[in-house]
């Protein structure tokens, strides 16, 4: 009893939160309040003023490191969102394969990019990649900028802690990767994409990264890709283009005579939830990558977000009812999801109107791509390669299309855009940085699942792609006690009426 009263009392007069605790509930609220004034007056004062010259040092950092980490958290929530949506796309007898990788990859990402990733991509270096700075050992003042002294000079700018950096990068990195997860999903092994993650957020995304943010040549060139359409978008949709290829299609997915089967997920009601989730995170993808608490400028990108994403959506939506038929629930979600790819890259440098226009046509692009990867064989359960891949290259030459000119709706930017200068020149600027990019990544995926394809293997065998990578790979089901022999049994009979397969 006495040590408790002892503690209680240093707890009370000592720990810097013991006033709210021993404080009535209503005055504890009204202390929240008033912090939550200061913070909102702060704010309003930062956007009276151009360069937030009112507002104390220290004041800026702790609001700017603030905004930076929840939008991280934001993006770090896009795990969830990623996980549900490729489950639901995909059958019940491959749903904890898919959970584990989608929880295991960002695991996996934080570990590559943190001994060597973030170095690679950040780091002084050369115009190739970054050379300095690994494990996060590098010196660095942050969050001073104007008399910045470190090795991560690409990130000077930011006016937040390092490691408040890095956990914006690194949530980043883990997209990347997942992007890859879904275009394999059903008959890769799980140990097969536990190394290529590693490989590809330790050394491939990193190093294409260090040429558009980290001060690489593609960056001195004049490339814009404000929030990764390239960067982070278009790496994995190449990785998972060549994985997809290389891998073959699921079995029973295309007839001998060329025709599609179509192989339904198992669950709309968690994938529309992924969607959702995705589209929440994507508000700290976007206008997180301010890294300031800009008050306009996170405004104007989270609505020019919203937008795209919206008239992706449904334009999508009226796309695939021409087309179809009927409105395709997987084609609206992927509408939303391209809308918000496209707009990645732009949403700091283009109007409403033109992110709206930009929406639009990833509405229709995407219906269309996952037709034609249909089409040239490519077996990609949920559409990833045509959302992050196809909509990621289109939202980088959006920028130079549509972008406004430099420091028009943002403190930098890329030159006037084509359609609106009659000039070519940043349009070519984007054309280089998406082919270079593309070169780069689809030779590394290549070599690197080859490389795996004869050492440990990347496929399962047929007889545990028909059982499901739940029991074959992991030995354990996602709905135990309920059994799925119907959905086994019309594949058999499907297999059975297939010849020619070579499986």
């Amino acid at each position: 009893m006495k040590l408790r009263s002892v503690s209680r009392r240093w707890l009370r007069f000592n720990h810097p939160l013991s006033c709210l605790l021993y404080l009535p509930l209503r005055r504890t609220l009204l202390v929240f309040a008033g912090m939550i004034g200061v913070l909102s007056a702060t704010a309003a004062l930062g956007q009276d003023t151009a360069a937030s010259s009112d507002i104390p040092e220290a004041v800026a950092v702790v609001l700017n490191t603030l905004w930076v980490l929840f939008a991280g958290v934001l993006v770090f929530f896009m795990n969830a969102g990623f996980g549900m949506l490729e489950t639901g796309f995909c059958r019940a007898k491959n749903a904890v394969n898919l959970l584990s990788k989608n929880l295991i990859v960002f695991a996996l990402s934080s570990i590559s990019f943190w001994a060597i990733g973030f170095a690679l991509m950040f780091g002084d270096g050369n115009a190739f990649m970054g050379l300095s700075g690994f494990f996060l050992l590098g010196s660095d003042n942050s969050p001073a900028t104007e008399n910045y002294s470190g090795v991560y000079d690409a990130l000077s700018w930011a006016a937040v802690p390092l490691y408040a950096k890095f956990f914006f990068q690194l949530v980043f990195a883990g997209t990347a990767a997942t992007i890859v997860s879904g275009a394999v999903a059903e008959r890769i092994k799980f140990y097969a994409f536990f190394v290529f993650s590693l490989l590809l957020v330790g050394i491939s995304y990193p190093i294409t990264g260090h040429w558009i943010w980290g001060g690489g040549w593609l960056q001195k060139m004049g490339m814009w890709d404000f929030a990764g359409s390239t960067v982070v978008h278009s790496v994995g949709g190449w990785a998972a283009l060549m994985g997809a290829a290389l891998l073959g299609p699921r079995l029973g997915r295309y007839m001998e005579d060329g025709s599609v089967a179509a192989i339904p997920g198992h669950n709309f009601a968690i994938a529309t939830l992924g969607c959702l989730i995705l589209w929440l995170g994507w508000f700290g993808f976007n206008p997180g990558s301010t890294m300031t608490a800009d008050p306009l400028a996170i405004a104007h990108i989270t609505v020019a977000t919203n937008m795209a994403a919206a008239f992706g959506g449904v334009t999508a939506t009226v796309v695939s009812t021409l087309y179809f038929g009927k409105p395709d629930l997987s084609m609206i979600i992927n509408g939303i999801l391209a809308g918000l790819v496209a707009i990645t890259a732009p949403c700091a440098f283009v109007t409403l109107e033109s992110a709206i226009l930009i929406g639009i046509v990833a509405g229709i692009i995407i219906v269309f791509s996952v037709v034609i990867v249909d089409r040239l064989k490519i077996d990609d359960p949920v559409g990833a390669i045509s959302v992050h891949l196809v909509n990621g290259i289109w939202g980088t030459l959006a920028v130079g299309l549509f972008a406004d000119g430099p420091g028009s709706l943002y403190k930098d930017g890329p030159l006037k855009g084509l359609l609106w200068s009659g000039d070519v020149t940043q349009l070519w600027h984007q054309l280089v940085g998406v082919l270079a990019v593309g070169g780069f990544t689809v030779l590394f995926s290549t070599a690197v699942w080859l490389l795996l394809k004869v050492t440990m293997g990347i496929r399962v065998s047929p007889e545990e792609e028909i059982e499901g990578l739940d029991i074959g790979e992991h030995g354990m089901e996602a709905y135990a006690g309920f059994l799925f022999r119907e959905e086994v049994k019309g594949f058999v009979d499907l297999l059975k009426r297939m010849s020619g397969s070579g499986r």
